[in-house]
């Protein structure tokens, strides 16, 4: 491919930089506040999505310090409805997920940070303009002094979770999809990951699910919640459509070996009871697994269902230590993400 990297050149791997776990400690969290009409189904879902974004970063404000992005013409409305617990960071945006348009923090030796401007072509072109946010990592990057890496391919922070012990999972129905790097083969973007996040294995999940608005994110599907442990969301109906890919993707990781050479440990996570419509008429993702961790706590979703307890019981398991908060997600739902989907993390 015309323009495929050149690993001679710096790269964050070269330069001694490695994404952190999730679960490493925090210096903020980024959000972006709502603001593509078209993702909510019109005036009246946007405005519940604001409602539910500005729940999520009162939540997490309670444990550490939120910047809320916003289009200067809405950052009065953000900081407002965040009862003035955010820092609003003024800036030019096409939408409102930080997690796969914000950049992807990297920590090196001696505290230098640095992070990744991936290429953002709107899901698979499913949006335009994009161009706004297709810039927005640099313009964080540039604001907190940290070093940028713009990656030669097609990612988003949703496709990708890491153990911080150099090993990441991802799927084939994102990432291998022909409507993100068509030019590039599997080995091309496992070496792309390798050099541009520090990781030396990839795991491979497979295709197939449901969710046709981000192709198959790791974030709503599979995540670490330590090295060489992985919960999995899976649903209570074998008639669901995402229940094969699954199970397939529990076969996948219990064959797999991590980074270091251990097996791997699932947590299989229940998944809503109710199967409902999202506005357009898709199944809902609603997935528990799409959590955020921000320092000493757990904010996961809550969806009105009877399995919102069993979900909350089974990550306070994985992370005795952490407060459990959840949150009413639903209307963030609607717009295709969840809870993790519309944060990102800056390691301190």
């Amino acid at each position: 491919m015309a323009g495929w990297f050149n690993p001679n050149e710096s790269n964050p791997a070269r330069d001694g930089f490695a994404m952190p776990p999730e679960w490493a400690p925090h210096a903020r969290t980024w959000m972006c506040w709502p603001c593509r009409v078209e993702v909510w189904g019109g005036p009246d879902g946007l405005l519940r999505a604001k409602q539910a974004y500005a729940r999520v970063a009162r939540a997490i404000s309670s444990f550490e310090p939120v910047v809320m992005a916003a289009r200067p013409h809405d950052a009065a409305e953000a900081k407002l409805a965040c009862a003035g617990k955010v820092e609003v960071f003024e800036t030019a945006l096409d939408d409102s997920w930080a997690r796969d348009t914000g950049p992807t923090f990297l920590l090196g030796g001696a505290g230098r940070r640095a992070g990744v401007q991936w290429r953002f072509n709107g899901w698979g072109h499913k949006y335009d303009p994009v161009d706004r946010d297709a810039e927005f990592a640099t313009r964080v990057l540039k604001r907190e002094n940290a070093a940028v890496y713009p990656a030669p391919f097609v990612c988003e922070g949703g496709a990708i979770h890491v153990d911080g012990e150099r090993t990441l999972i991802t799927t084939e129905q994102c990432l291998l999809n022909p409507n993100r790097n068509p030019d590039l083969t599997q080995q091309q973007i496992e070496e792309g990951l390798a050099l541009f996040t520090g990781v030396r294995k990839v795991i491979w999940l497979g295709d197939g699910f449901s969710d046709e608005e981000t192709d198959g994110h790791v974030d709503n599907i599979a995540c670490f919640v330590a090295p060489g442990r992985v919960v999995v969301g899976v649903p209570c109906s074998k008639s669901h459509p995402d229940f094969a890919p699954a199970v397939e993707t529990i076969r996948r990781l219990k064959e797999a070996r991590d980074a270091q050479g251990r097996d791997i440990e699932v947590v299989e996570l229940p998944q809503p009871q109710k199967l409902g419509n999202d506005w357009r008429e898709r199944l809902l993702a609603a997935s528990y697994v799409n959590f955020y961790l921000p320092n000493g706590a757990v904010v996961m979703p809550a969806f009105d269902d009877p399995n919102d307890e069993k979900a909350r019981a089974v990550l306070a398991d994985c992370f005795p230590d952490r407060d459990i908060l959840q949150v009413e997600a639903l209307d963030i739902v609607q717009g295709g993400g969840g809870i993790h989907c519309i944060t990102q993390q800056e390691p301190a």
